[in-house]
Order: structure tokens, then sequence, then C-alpha cells
């Protein structure tokens, strides 16, 4: 039977980034990922990239002319420095994010940190226990949990539709065995942290914190994780929630959930604005499309983005939607994973 292409009243609509009051953001790394968030961002908003720091003047100087940013820093110290800028997006590696936080919050400056939002929990803390003495919004840039089918997904399942939820799989797996930092331990390389933090993240948002966690998986010659499976259970709960992620081959990247009265399908990539496909146990199947405008190509930053700002108008030190306990949890759970894996960073 071909699904229907509607949506019950049920589902909570996404809220508009464009009605976010504008900030003035820093971007701290200019990299693939700093020019997503300088490319959709601002197109998709109200907010304004202001200026953005390489440690590499040149490299600064590019990004900048690319992107028609106006200021460009040579060195993270002198954009955390800026009077005029109110957030600073942190986009470098893993392994830097902590040292990189924290300079920004000591600076007095509000944080937008990516995922995985530090190398492991301890770093994690740290970050959060800075950001709460000084009274500064930090949250971590999970942007799939602000997507619009990510919003729906949360109201189905708040309003009961799908029944006791039993199972959750998820799955990310791109071919980038020859991105350099993901093969370099001190960078904090592997699947794990680039990956496999969306399927673990997925899973958390469903079911919250897990009970117990079994990891299994295959190191690279040089011990970090190239390719793991994640099973995780839940106390009180018949559930359980299957992860997998790797950087040797590009998968179908689709994540389902499955309760006691139906069952969600997202399209893949899920991590990224898609559709699902909602098959209840009695009666007809029916299709959430994203909003118009938005693909899974192009545009998505922008609702991260607008939390922020929003946060930070009202006040507020952290994300209702993004909250520290989920990124600190999720933290939790890499770090059991890596220790059953066996790998560790160098410093840890």
């Amino acid at each position: 039977m071909e699904a229907q292409v509607t949506a019950p009243n049920l589902l909570p609509a996404p809220t508009d980034p464009t009605d976010a009051p504008p900030l003035r953001w820093g971007i701290l790394g200019a990299g693939g990922i700093a020019r997503r968030f300088a490319r959709e961002v601002p197109a998709r908003s109200a907010q304004q990239v202001l200026a953005v720091a390489s440690r590499d003047q040149r490299r600064a100087d590019a990004f900048a002319a690319e992107h028609g940013v106006g200021r460009a820093y040579g060195s993270y110290e002198l954009l955390v420095t800026d009077e005029d800028v109110d957030v600073i997006y942190i986009a470098t590696p893993h392994s830097a994010h902590r040292d990189h936080a924290l300079l920004a919050l000591e600076a007095g400056k509000h944080v937008l940190v990516e995922k995985a939002f530090t190398r492991n929990a301890d770093e994690a803390l740290e970050v959060l226990d800075a950001a709460r003495e000084r009274h500064l919004f930090v949250m971590e840039a999970m942007w799939t949990r602000f997507l619009p089918h990510m919003v729906a997904l949360r109201g189905l399942i708040g309003s009961g539709a799908l029944g006791e939820i039993l199972a959750v799989t998820a799955d990310h797996g791109q071919r980038l065995d020859t991105v350099e930092r993901l093969l370099a331990p001190e960078l904090a390389g592997g699947a794990l942290l680039d990956l496999g933090v969306y399927p673990v993240s997925f899973a958390y948002d469903v079911l919250g914190a897990p009970a117990s966690v079994h990891a299994a998986g295959v190191l690279t010659d040089v011990g970090v994780d190239a390719h793991e499976a994640v099973t995780l259970t839940y106390a009180g709960t018949r559930a359980v929630a299957v992860c997998t992620s790797n950087m040797w081959a590009t998968t179908a990247t689709t994540a389902s959930v499955v309760g006691t009265e139906g069952r969600v399908d997202i399209d893949g990539p899920f991590y990224r604005p898609t559709s699902f496909t909602v098959t209840p146990f009695s009666g007809a199947p029916w299709r959430f499309e994203p909003v118009p405008g938005i693909t899974a190509a192009d545009g998505g930053f922008e609702f991260q983005a607008a939390e922020v700002a929003r946060c930070v108008a009202d006040g507020r030190r952290e994300s209702v939607d993004m909250p520290w306990r989920a990124t600190l949890e999720v933290m939790e759970v890499l770090d059991e994973v890596r220790r059953q894996l066996g790998v560790v960073y160098p410093g840890e």
C-alpha cells in the first residue's frame, strides 16, 4: 500500500529559524564543516557570521573572502577577544574542542561546540562547569536534534501513537578512510566520535540514557576504531537500541523506531533534513515530508543556530532540546564503547 503524503495534526510544527533574534558569530576553525555553517546559517536565518579564525592567516583570509566574512584572524586568541562577537562556533577536530571551548568561555563568549563535544566525558564536564561558573550558554552542535523531522518524531512518540517503544536502530557509514584527521589518534580520530555519535545521540533522543552498553568493532592498524556495532538496553523497559557506524563504506544511513502500535522508518540520511514513513499496525501508513526548500544536500544548520540565538536572548545557559545532561550522558556511552574496543587517545 502506498503511503499517504499527509501528517496528522498531532505533530508539532517546526520553529522558523528566521524568527530567532540575530547574533554575531565567530567561527573558530576554517575546515569543511565551518564552511557549511558559514554558507547555510546566514542564508537561512537572521544570524550573522562576523569573523573567522584559523592558525593560518592565509587560510582565514581565503575563508572570509569565500563567504563574505568581514574579519579574518590568524589566531584563535584574537577571535575570542573580539568585542563585537557574541558567540563562538567551535569547528576544530575533537581533540581540540575542550581547549578551544574553554578559551572562548574564559573570554566571556557563548559557545556552540561541534560534535562529538569533546574527546571524553571528563573533558565535557570541564567545559560545562566553566560555562556554569561564568553564566554562559554552551551547546553541543548536534544539529539533527533540531531538524523538522526530529521535532515531528518526538511529537509522534510523545503522543503515544507508537505505543511502547521496543526497538531503535540507526546507522551511519561513510567512506572516509582517506581523511587524515580520522586516521590520527592524536586528533581523536576514528569512526565513533565523527560518525557513531549520530546514531548514539539518536537513540538517546528517543530512549534516554542506557542501562547497559555492549560494543563490538574493528580497529585500524594505528588503533582508532573504523567499524563498530553498539547495543544499548534500558532499565525498566523492554527497549533495545542498535547503533552502527563505520568509515570504510557508505551505508544507507537510515533509522527506525518500533513500538507496540506502529513503526517509523526514517529515510537516509537520517541525520540530515529528511522524510519518514509511519506504519501503524492498524490503519493506513502515512508520510512526513520535510519543510519545502530544505533538502538533505543543502540546509539544516540554521535550526541549531536559531536555537542558540533564542536561548541566549532568553538568558538560558542550556537548551531544553539539547541539554547538558544529554551531551554528558552520550559522551559516557562513547567512552564505554571505546573502553570495550580498546581505543585510547594520546594524552587521555
